[in-house]
């Protein structure tokens, strides 16, 4: 051992204590810390021959780069759809970085049990059948990638194709269907050698970005029962709205295709007796995604995929060697083989605040946006594009261009009260606020408004 690893750890404790004490100051202090920041980067350094040891490489860490991190974690940071970390959360995170845990398979822990039970309580948050299976991936593009990755599969062995052991060389495309899918499922399926144009669009319903279900059925109908892969959305990113997943899973049903349904933050309605008839139809699914980092505020990475056919997951992540050994093991449910140990932090804030913690987390976000999206309304600077339905406020400056709304984001920033980021919706260049972080408050909405009215008189 390095005579700097040796004395680390003879100081452990005072290590651990020093990163306790930037931690609580990082986060007391969140209210006060620019929601967004673009800060230039500092030059890069070089690698020291010696080494710092780690209490020099702590304070320079804090030196260099602390004052440039975002409020990302804190109450008014409504970008993307981005949740904080709950107590309970972050001590389950802290302990996974020293419980060093590989959740590949149960030989040597209990740390898959703990897996496997995390994912029953999310069934059951989430009213999925027990059939439903699934692991802990980095985030709902990896949940999307697992998911259409089953689906590939089972497509193709419908045409007589194992694709997992053959490859896709000179196979036929398998249809795939949907209406606005999320930019990462249109990754995953460039990963999978798919394609990004494989999605036949299905026409909307008049003034919302869902699928008509008539559409859908008349799409199916002339395939002629050849295998096709469905998208729905629940929770689409601009409006927070919601494929019909009974009718289109009605559907699905009728024809054999298979449904996937995108719910990386929208399947949390489920939390909420208000909003979770907006899920009816999910049991419909033949796989899920959803994002822990998202709504159960948890921190980043976490995603959670599950399925009705986990044979066929297995057959496409299946990893095999002697030393692996030969059990029912998660590491055949996703792309790793070695996993952090994410589902801790799902157990523990899931265990800590229960159904009625999380219901009171979905319902004050949605009351929040819908306070928003009031303010919004009655302001002489915005108006909303789309009727708050969820979590989410979709908004534009009642006149200007996309560069207008530019300068805005720009001028907020600045200011630092609030962050959002840009969209494009119904044709105007407009900005999303996405409610999900447990710290936020009714007397944040009065803030947030203020900054942009600020904000809209500068530009």
């Amino acid at each position: 051992m390095s005579d700097l690893l040796s004395r680390d750890l003879s100081r452990l404790p005072d290590l651990l204590e020093q990163a306790r004490a930037s931690a609580l100051e990082f986060l007391t202090t969140l209210p006060e810390r620019p929601a967004g920041i673009r800060p230039e980067p500092p030059a890069p350094l070089g690698l020291p021959d010696a080494g710092l040891g780690a209490e020099d490489a702590l304070a320079l860490f804090r030196r260099r780069y602390e004052a440039g991190l975002s409020g990302s974690a804190g109450p008014r940071y409504l970008g993307f759809v981005t949740g904080g970390t709950t107590p309970a959360a972050l001590v389950g995170d802290w302990l996974v970085s020293a419980y060093d845990q590989n959740l590949s398979n149960s030989g040597d822990s209990l740390a898959t049990s703990v897996e496997r039970e995390a994912l029953g309580l999310l069934r059951s948050l989430f009213g999925l059948p027990e059939d439903f299976e699934g692991a802990f991936v980095s985030g709902a593009t990896a949940a999307n990638l697992v998911s259409l990755a089953t689906a590939r599969q089972w497509a193709l062995e419908r045409l007589g194709h194992d694709v997992s052991e053959e490859g896709l060389w000179g196979l036929p495309r398998v249809a795939v269907l949907g209406s606005a899918p999320h930019a990462s499922v249109l990754k995953a399926l460039s990963i999978l050698g798919m394609g990004r144009r494989a999605v036949q669009a299905i026409p909307s319903l008049p003034g919302r970005p869902v699928m008509d279900p008539k559409a859908l059925e008349a799409r199916l109908e002339a395939l002629g029962g050849a295998p096709a892969i469905v998208l729905a959305s629940a929770g689409e990113v601009n409006t927070g709205d919601f494929d019909d997943l009974e009718a289109v899973g009605q559907s699905c049903r009728r024809h054999g295709a298979w449904l996937h349904v995108d719910g990386a933050f929208g399947i949390f309605a489920a939390c909420s007796p208000a909003h979770a008839h907006l899920l009816r139809g999910l049991e419909h699914a033949d796989s899920v995604a959803a994002d822990g980092h998202k709504w159960l505020n948890v921190p980043y990475d976490s995603g959670i995929v599950f399925t009705r056919h986990l044979a066929r997951q297995e057959s496409v992540f299946r990893a095999v060697a002697a030393y692996l050994g030969k059990g029912p093991d998660l590491l055949h449910r996703t792309p790793e083989n070695s996993r952090r140990f994410r589902a801790l932090p799902a157990w523990m804030t899931l265990m800590a605040y229960g159904r009625d913690g999380h219901r009171a987390l979905v319902e004050r976000s949605c009351a929040l946006a819908r306070g928003l999206g009031e303010g919004l309304a009655a302001s002489p600077h915005y108006e909303l594009l789309a009727p708050v339905m969820l979590n989410i406020a979709c908004f534009a400056l009642r006149s200007g261009d996309a560069a207008r709304r530019d300068r805005l984001l720009a001028a907020l920033q600045a200011d630092g009260r609030v962050h959002f980021t840009p969209t494009q919706y119904a044709d105007r260049p407009g900005l999303r606020a996405a409610f999900s972080n447990w710290r936020t408050a009714e007397a944040d909405l009065p803030v947030i408004l203020a900054a942009l009215e600020a904000a809209a008189s500068r530009v």
